[in-house]
């Protein structure tokens, strides 16, 4: 991002024309970064609770007030016993240093709880460590030269602009975009194929493709030879899942199967962009892993526009440890609690947990099982702060609210899983109000509880500067990125050479074998989605993808964005609203037996049959009926990760 500033205060923001990847251009969200920057209802000041909690009515206090206090919280609670502390974020900053530094060092050096963090992508970055062994993938950058593109539970308008002018440039050199995803996206209207499966039978449509690709031949055998391994159990396995049965799971076609098959085995190159949408069911980690398997089948490892991403994280060699400090834990090895069960956690863990910090996040909006999530929050004994731009629904909930930066004040350092660049953040304005980075809030209550080891005294700078692991933090925040250390046309896996154990891609896992998991790749099937017997009760699988103008819950209180998304609405397929009597613009209840949601119907054929869509996050207090989707998300968790289980949901709907 390029700001223009004018006496202190920044006028303009646009893309950096020079980056290669970005070319210039802003997403729909992050163009109009300065209206959030200066919202008028933007946190300026520390607040205290002088309401109901939920209420959300506070006073204004000093940052000594509250830093005060919150220091003799921690330091009461620590005494007593350290595990009844939560550090509570996620990734509303992904900047290393205000999203995984300093509080990281903090809470270790209290031997706090541990947070595991599993909403959004673990269990198919787990799945992917299973078959290529890492978070590693081909290049975004090569996706305008291949000749077949599979958008696998992906919609890059929405989530990946700069990937989908790339994937525009390829559709107009001929190349053939296919859709897989039970929702007509805006990224699927635009493509050549679209591919309406059921959620969370995305590795069913894996394995029918393998049936084809090994049953006709379609595959690289001198590739699966040097390096893959386990071709000839998998050959064995694949020939139960014929493509009959993947389309039946699935609820599509024969053909659909065989001519996608057949396509990505005669393609070159072909390239697949694997999303987090797919993954997030009962299924999800094996699912990732099963489709992880198809690029080393035919060999579209070979060019560098074929292949697989997911994410390219991996290729980052960070220091995460000299960043985060692990080893003041001196030893102690607290509990863990994982995010996406945080309901039940906050309500029934034992120890109880005592004190929360809750930063880069807004778990009332955006956890599963929503009202567990809200009556562990409002409990009268649990000592809570939100550091935030916002006072969000979790904030309303608050002993404590803090205003923090946002990315035009305050240093970090970035690194990505959509592209290979390194990237700096350097402060454009001074902090708005009195607002301050998480990092120094951390550093503030160290010195309060009298941390006196160096780390605790790391500037910001100093903080990027570790990360980056000897790459020079003063040239790359003058530049502002900085390709990796690749070949131009990066082929990672041309010639072998994947971070797996054997160093080849592995389709049989004695990493899953190690762990009881079956070592090859099989159908795991969604929990809700695939239970018929609750099917008779609630017969419709829903979803909650990202709405186009909003970020999760961040920009969901934008004035601008809210008015595009007008208010939360759920598309029904005709012939399902027509069951239930709904018509178009009817208010609907969407209901199961962990809560209900009031929303406007919109009669269309984007879901296919079965399947009910509500783009998300609102916040609560946005919403009519002060819910959101996640009134109905499971705290269940995915086979590998610990991931989050959102789009494994079954509900039924009625006219309200």
């Amino acid at each position: 991002m390029l700001v223009t500033v004018e006496d202190g205060v920044a006028t303009e923001i646009h893309g950096d024309p020079s980056m290669p990847f970005t070319d210039g251009t802003l997403c729909t969200k992050v163009a109009h970064y300065l209206e959030r920057t200066y919202a008028p209802d933007r946190l300026q000041h520390p607040l205290k609770r002088i309401g109901k909690k939920g209420e959300g009515k506070f006073r204004r206090i000093s940052w000594d007030e509250a830093l005060d206090e919150i220091a003799a919280r921690l330091k009461a609670a620590a005494a007593a016993d350290p595990e009844t502390i939560l550090p509570c974020s996620y990734a509303g900053t992904m900047g290393l240093a205000q999203y995984m530094s300093m509080d990281r060092r903090f809470f270790y050096k209290l031997g706090a709880t541990l947070l595991d963090r599993t909403l959004c992508s673990s269990a198919g970055k787990f799945g992917l460590k299973a078959t290529l062994g890492g978070s590693v993938g081909m290049d975004p950058e090569r996706f305008d030269e291949a000749r077949l593109i599979v958008l696998w539970g992906a919609n890059p308008i929405v989530s990946n602009l700069h990937l989908w002018s790339r994937v525009q440039a390829a559709k107009r050199r001929g190349a053939k975009v296919v859709a897989i995803d039970p929702y007509r996206s805006l990224s699927a209207e635009k493509c050549t194929q679209h591919i309406a499966l059921l959620p969370g039978t995305d590795g069913a449509l894996a394995l029918g493709m393998m049936h084809v690709l090994i049953g006709e031949g379609l595959i690289d055998r001198d590739y699966i030879a040097k390096y893959t391994l386990g071709f000839e159990q998998l050959a064995e396995r694949v020939e139960q899942y014929t493509p009959q049965w993947a389309a039946g799971t699935c609820g599509i076609s024969v053909e659909e199967v065989v001519q996608l098959a057949r396509e990505y085995g005669s393609t070159k190159p072909t390239a697949i962009r694997l999303n987090y949408g797919m993954q997030r069911h009962a299924g999800g980690g094996i699912a990732a892993r099963t489709i992880a398997c198809l690029p080393a089948l035919t060999g579209a490892w070979r060019d560098a526009a074929g292949g697989i991403v997911l994410t390219t994280a991996d290729f980052y060699k960070y220091d995460h440890a000299a960043l985060e400090r692990p080893d003041l834990l001196a030893g102690r090895r607290p509990r863990v609690i994982n995010h996406a069960a945080l309901g039940d956690a906050l309500t029934s863990a034992n120890p109880p947990v005592k004190v929360t910090i809750v930063y880069n996040n807004n778990p009332v909006a955006v956890c599963p099982d929503s009202e567990k999530v809200i009556a562990g929050f409002s409990r009268e004994d649990l000592f809570t702060v939100v550091m935030d731009h916002f006072q969000t629904d979790t904030a309303d909930y608050a002993d404590i609210v803090l205003p923090a930066t946002t990315q035009l004040e305050h240093y970090d350092v970035h690194k990505s899983y959509g592209h290979l660049y390194m990237l700096a953040n350097n402060p454009a304005i001074a902090p708005v109000g009195e607002s301050l980075p998480n990092t120094e809030v951390f550093r503030r209550l160290a010195a309060r509880l009298g941390f006196d080891e160096p780390c605790f005294r790391d500037s910001d700078e100093d903080l990027c500067r570790t990360a980056l692991n000897g790459i020079s933090w003063d040239s790359l925040k003058q530049t502002g990125w900085r390709k990796l250390d690749v070949p131009e046309r990066f082929a990672p896996f041309a010639q072998g050479g994947f971070p797996t154990p054997s160093r080849k891609c592995e389709f049989y896992s004695a990493t899953l074998e190690k762990q009881g998991i079956d070592p090859l790749p099989f159908y795991n099937p969604p929990a809700e989605v695939g239970d018929a017997e609750l099917g008779k009760r609630y017969p419709l699988a829903f979803i909650s993808p990202p709405a186009r103008h909003f970020l999760n819950s961040t920009f969901a209180n934008v004035a601008r964005f809210r008015e595009f998304e007008s208010e939360p609405h759920l598309d029904i397929h005709p012939g399902d609203a027509a069951a239930r009597g709904i018509a178009d613009g009817d208010l609907v209840r969407v209901f199961n037996d962990r809560g209900s949601h009031r929303l406007r119907a919109r009669v269309n054929g984007k879901p296919r049959p079965g399947v009910v869509v509500a783009p998300s996050v609102w916040w609560k207090k946005c919403a009519p009926d002060g819910g959101n989707a996640n009134n109905l998300t499971s705290q269940r968790i995915a086979d590998l990760g610990g991931g989050a289980t959102f789009y494994d949901c079954r509900v039924q709907v009625e006219r309200a």
